[in-house]
Protein backbone atom coordinates (compact mmCIF):
# COMPACT_ATOMS: atom_id res chain seq x y z
CA UNK A 1 0.00 0.00 0.00
CA UNK A 2 0.87 3.05 -0.70
CA UNK A 3 1.69 6.12 2.08
CA UNK A 4 -0.80 8.43 2.42
CA UNK A 5 0.80 12.23 1.27
CA UNK A 6 0.06 14.95 3.99
CA UNK A 7 -0.91 17.92 2.39
CA UNK A 8 -1.09 20.40 4.61
CA UNK A 9 2.94 19.18 6.17
CA UNK A 10 3.95 19.87 2.55
CA UNK A 11 1.94 23.20 1.95
CA UNK A 12 3.78 24.19 5.02
CA UNK A 13 7.27 23.50 4.03
CA UNK A 14 6.37 25.09 0.69
CA UNK A 15 5.17 28.58 2.20
CA UNK A 16 7.90 28.51 4.44
CA UNK A 17 10.52 28.48 1.72
CA UNK A 18 8.66 31.03 -0.54
CA UNK A 19 9.19 32.96 2.81
CA UNK A 20 12.53 32.20 3.25
CA UNK A 21 13.29 33.43 -0.47
CA UNK A 22 11.07 36.47 -0.08
CA UNK A 23 13.54 37.01 2.76
CA UNK A 24 16.58 36.38 1.13
CA UNK A 25 15.79 38.68 -2.48
CA UNK A 26 15.02 41.59 0.13
CA UNK A 27 18.63 40.98 1.65
CA UNK A 28 19.90 40.76 -1.65
CA UNK A 29 18.20 43.78 -3.04
CA UNK A 30 19.92 45.79 -0.14
CA UNK A 31 23.35 45.03 -0.41
CA UNK A 32 23.08 45.71 -4.04
CA UNK A 33 21.28 49.13 -3.52
CA UNK A 34 24.49 49.45 -0.73
CA UNK A 35 26.83 48.15 -3.19
CA UNK A 36 26.29 50.18 -5.86
CA UNK A 37 26.08 53.88 -3.91
CA UNK A 38 22.68 54.06 -4.16
CA UNK A 39 21.74 54.11 -0.39
CA UNK A 40 23.86 57.32 -0.21
CA UNK A 41 20.32 58.89 -2.35
CA UNK A 42 17.26 60.06 -0.98
CA UNK A 43 14.70 57.72 -1.10
CA UNK A 44 12.32 59.72 -3.18
CA UNK A 45 15.03 60.13 -5.70
CA UNK A 46 16.15 56.42 -5.94
CA UNK A 47 12.33 55.66 -6.11
CA UNK A 48 11.66 58.05 -8.86
CA UNK A 49 15.09 56.16 -10.52
CA UNK A 50 13.69 53.05 -9.87
CA UNK A 51 9.81 53.64 -11.59
CA UNK A 52 11.49 55.59 -14.71
CA UNK A 53 13.54 52.43 -15.06
CA UNK A 54 10.36 50.66 -15.34
CA UNK A 55 8.67 52.62 -17.85
CA UNK A 56 11.96 52.77 -20.11
CA UNK A 57 12.70 51.54 -23.61
CA UNK A 58 14.13 48.50 -24.49
CA UNK A 59 17.14 50.02 -25.56
CA UNK A 60 17.95 51.72 -22.24
CA UNK A 61 16.90 48.83 -20.65
CA UNK A 62 19.44 46.82 -22.86
CA UNK A 63 22.07 48.88 -22.10
CA UNK A 64 21.50 49.03 -17.93
CA UNK A 65 21.13 45.06 -18.44
CA UNK A 66 24.76 45.28 -19.71
CA UNK A 67 26.18 47.54 -17.16
CA UNK A 68 24.69 45.26 -14.53
CA UNK A 69 26.68 42.22 -15.47
CA UNK A 70 29.61 44.07 -16.03
CA UNK A 71 29.10 45.01 -12.56
CA UNK A 72 28.95 41.62 -10.97
CA UNK A 73 31.59 40.64 -12.95
CA UNK A 74 33.86 42.83 -10.81
CA UNK A 75 33.91 45.76 -13.05
CA UNK A 76 31.18 47.47 -11.30
CA UNK A 77 33.55 50.68 -9.92
CA UNK A 78 34.46 51.38 -13.71
CA UNK A 79 31.08 50.86 -14.96
CA UNK A 80 29.43 52.86 -12.20
CA UNK A 81 31.51 56.31 -12.97
CA UNK A 82 31.22 55.26 -16.95
CA UNK A 83 27.67 54.64 -16.40
CA UNK A 84 26.77 58.34 -15.26
CA UNK A 85 28.63 59.83 -17.85
CA UNK A 86 26.76 57.59 -20.47
CA UNK A 87 23.41 58.84 -18.85
CA UNK A 88 24.32 62.56 -19.08
CA UNK A 89 25.52 61.60 -22.62
CA UNK A 90 22.49 59.94 -23.62
CA UNK A 91 20.52 62.78 -22.69
CA UNK A 92 22.47 64.73 -24.47
CA UNK A 93 22.44 62.72 -27.15
CA UNK A 94 18.66 62.18 -27.20
CA UNK A 95 18.06 66.28 -27.05
CA UNK A 96 20.42 67.43 -29.71
CA UNK A 97 18.81 65.62 -32.60
CA UNK A 98 15.46 66.76 -31.76
CA UNK A 99 16.81 70.94 -31.07
CA UNK A 100 18.07 71.15 -34.81
CA UNK A 101 15.50 69.26 -36.72
CA UNK A 102 12.70 71.58 -34.36
CA UNK A 103 14.95 74.52 -35.45
CA UNK A 104 15.13 73.09 -39.41
CA UNK A 105 11.62 72.75 -38.89
CA UNK A 106 10.75 76.37 -37.67
CA UNK A 107 12.68 77.97 -40.13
Amino acid sequence: MRKPRDFDAELQALTDKAKALKTKKQGQLGELVIATGADALPIEQLAGALLDAVGADTTRKEAWRKSGAAFFRGEGARIRKGAGRNARGASAVNTSPQSPSGEAGAA
